[in-house]
């Protein structure tokens, strides 16, 4: 049985992404992990912080929020080992980032939510759009390269008139 190619020689450009892109998807995993169990753990505190009065009667919907801000936590992290893989993780973290900005703008323009509580936006959401797009940017053109690549026909086998090959008339 023949030897197992090294990792070193089975790498293509899916696999080898910038060492930039693994550390902002690690970042963010252990940041949405933190917030995750910070929120599960204490739900009501960003609430006091952003003067809520009253506090909100539900703060298990808010725990709720937390577990799947930690599970995205998990996915960043994850994904930080092979971005250009692993890109559906950061596209739907980046659907995430922008879309919760937008129910925030529309929950305060209705008097639902306090503005003061937007910082969470800031931090939870806006500072990932660029690196996420990013990465996002990187790996539709690694896998651009990929299939493009794959899509060379092999080079045609050259046949005499009796199906022997042309590299083969001289032996």
């Amino acid at each position: 049985m023949p030897a197992a190619k090294s990792d070193s020689t089975c790498r293509g450009p899916l696999d080898v992404a910038p060492a930039w892109m693994r550390q902002v998807l690690f970042v963010a995993g252990i940041y949405n992990l933190c917030w995750g169990l910070f929120a599960i753990a204490a739900p009501l505190t960003i609430f006091r912080w952003a003067g809520f009065d009253p506090l909100p009667l539900y703060p298990e919907i808010w725990q709720c929020v937390g577990m799947v801000v930690g599970v995205y936590g998990i996915g960043y992290l994850l994904a930080a080992n092979r971005p250009f893989i692993h890109w559906p993780i950061v596209l739907v973290g980046l659907l995430g980032k922008v879309f919760g900005p937008i129910g925030f703008l529309i929950a305060v323009s209705q008097g639902r939510l306090p503005s003061s509580l937007g910082w969470t936006i800031l931090t939870n959401d806006l500072i990932w759009w660029i690196p996420f797009a990013m990465i996002l940017w990187e790996a539709a053109k690694a896998h651009q390269a990929t299939v493009h690549r794959m899509s060379v026909p092999p080079p045609q086998r050259l046949l005499d008139p009796t199906g022997r090959m042309m590299s083969q008339l001289g032996a």
